[in-house]
């Protein structure tokens, strides 16, 4: 049975993540978060009509009611929710590869699901459908609302500055926000030259998006472009591009808005949520700014809920999953690119010059090892000799970070040190341990 990691449920699709477990997927969540009427969103994969339909049909099998939103963003599945105050579920994976596929999903306001709501799913989805009685009530209804990411599209216009003249690239991943970002960012002003914008089921995160954002560095010198914007599949992420073809990661966009709202006044508490990969140089830059930082675990989720309990309003990952909690209940990419270029409008500077004045960042390499159980990782005493031997060597000019992913199957390899190459040795010499006691073969 799959279990819920950072970000729902995934699996392979039709061998781990079949049809007949997200029809149970459908009946379990329709008894832990129905009766309401339930939104259901998906990203472009070949699987994701399949998906939707078995889940489709877990949910109007016990009485609730489904709105089909079509492809569409995550956040912009979060935003509808929000809106009109109903669950919602999104069939996507994110930024993983096209095989892949995974089921998500949103209490009624747009927020994801906390632990304690997990679990309880999980239990009903490990009795069984057959462990408890069929709801009484007729079998739901399903209907489709082609027109939700309009809302959504009024929501960033509302949200953002004007942005004439302004030329991006943007890299939509040949995902889910392959119509929508572009509306969107257009509708602002700006002139948008779209990469990546032609899905056919299999090319999903395919060398492209924030994961793979060589080819929109090219795009965006070659273009004589102000700068570039690249999304995943889902549309929760971004990474910026600057006009020389730099990349802007997600630690970057941290701290020039964090700078910006701190000035503004808007940075509540004076406080910005990282997680535990963020680079060193964060940290300093915002204690030099007289900002507070507060670490959780990865996951953007996590990053949510201790912005919520402080009361803070931003948050996020190196990887581009950025919260600005008084706009969006969730990553955004497309508001965030927009809100990230409007900052650089008002600052009247470059982005090159403003992220690079932004954090000076501390040489870091990061590996993922594929391995066959990365659950073991916990009791693997050779890795963790490795370690150990590994932090010793840096002699305090660094530091080393393993932690098993929580959406794929491998283990995220983090060495900081005083150079790039120092960096990349530790590195090396985690990986092969990794791979010596965990690796597939």
């Amino acid at each position: 049975m799959l279990k819920f990691g950072t970000d729902g449920v995934r699996g392979v699709a039709n061998v781990e993540l079949t049809a007949e477990l997200v029809l149970a997927l459908g009946r379990s969540a329709a008894r832990v978060l129905g009766p309401a009427p339930f939104l259901v969103g998906r990203d472009t994969r070949r699987s994701g009509p399949l998906l939707q339909a078995a889940l489709t049909a877990g949910l109007t099998a016990e009485g609730v009611d489904v709105v089909d939103l079509g492809v569409l963003p995550t956040p912009a599945v979060a935003y509808a929710s929000q809106e009109r105050q109903l669950p919602a579920a999104v069939i996507s994976a994110s930024h993983n590869p096209y095989q892949d596929n995974g089921v998500k999903f949103f209490l009624a306001g747009g927020r994801k699901l906390p632990d304690d709501v997990e679990a309880r799913l999980e239990k009903v989805l490990a009795d069984g459908p057959e462990a408890g009685p069929a709801t009484p009530e007729p079998v739901g209804t399903a209907t489709s609302d082609p027109d939700a990411v309009t809302s959504w599209i009024a929501h960033i216009l509302a949200s953002c500055d004007r942005l004439s003249g302004l030329h991006i690239v943007l890299d939509c991943a040949n995902g889910a926000a392959t119509t929508a970002a572009p509306r969107a960012l257009r509708a602002l002003g700006m002139q948008v030259t779209v990469v990546n914008a032609d899905p056919n089921g299999r090319n999903i995160n395919a060398a492209c998006g924030c994961t793979h954002p060589a080819g929109l560095q090219r795009a965006v010198v070659e273009s004589g472009a102000d700068a570039g914007l690249a999304l995943d599949g889902d549309a929760d992420r971004v990474l910026a591009v600057d006009h020389t073809g730099a990349l802007v990661d997600g630690d970057q966009l941290l701290a020039l808005f964090a700078r910006d709202m701190h000035a503004a006044g808007t940075l509540h508490g004076d406080t910005v949520v990282i997680t535990v990969m963020a680079n060193s140089g964060l940290r300093v830059a915002m204690a030099g700014a007289g900002i507070a930082v507060h670490e959780t675990p990865v996951g953007d989720r996590s990053v949510l809920e201790a912005l919520e309990a402080g009361g803070w309003s931003l948050g996020g990952e190196q990887s581009g999953h950025l919260i600005l909690r008084d706009l969006a209940t969730t990553g955004d990419g497309t508001l965030t690119g927009a809100l990230l270029l409007g900052l650089v409008r008002r600052r009247g500077k470059p982005l090159a010059e403003l992220a690079a004045g932004a954090m000076t960042r501390l040489p870091q390499v990061l590996r993922s090892v594929t391995v066959a159980e990365r659950a073991g990782l916990d009791d693997a005493a050779s890795v963790w000799e490795e370690v150990a031997a590994v932090e010793a060597s840096l002699a305090g000019r660094g530091r080393v970070l393993l932690r098993p992913s929580g959406t794929e199957p491998v283990v995220r390899v983090m060495v900081e040190a005083a150079t790039p190459e120092e960096a990349g040795r530790a590195a090396d010499r985690l990986v092969a341990a990794v791979a010596a006691a965990l690796g597939r073969g």
